[in-house]
């Protein structure tokens, strides 16, 4: 079995890895830990959130917004997988489908102003 620093260690291991890397504003590295684990334990919210803010902040939005689809999904009132879905089309300029995102991110958080 060939492994690498980045799929070397438990699972508790790798997402303190991973969460070392994202702190240190290394997202691509948090993203090859986080990748891995992510498929380990595809149902766990946490890992998935933050490899899709991992890829969000490392301008691999594509992925990003496939990671917060699948956690809407999983989790339709998880307020801030919504917001970042909705960050995510903003920046890829796809405004008009960004816009149900956060107004039922801004309603889930109890900012109804935006609703």
């Amino acid at each position: 079995m060939n492994t690498t620093y980045y799929d070397h260690g438990t699972a508790a291991e790798r997402w303190e890895r991973a969460r070392m890397f994202f702190d240190a504003k290394d997202y691509a590295a948090a993203a090859r830990v986080l990748g891995g684990l992510v498929e380990e334990v595809p149902e766990q919210v946490g890992p998935r959130l933050l490899l899709a803010c991992s890829y969000y902040h490392s301008a691999q939005l594509r992925r990003a917004e496939a990671e917060l689809r699948v956690l809407v999904e999983l989790d339709p009132v998880e307020h801030y997988a919504r917001l970042m879905l909705g960050r995510t089309l903003q920046r890829q300029g796809r405004s008009a489908e960004a816009e149900p995102h956060l107004r039922i991110a801004s309603a889930l958080a109890g900012d109804f102003s935006q609703v």
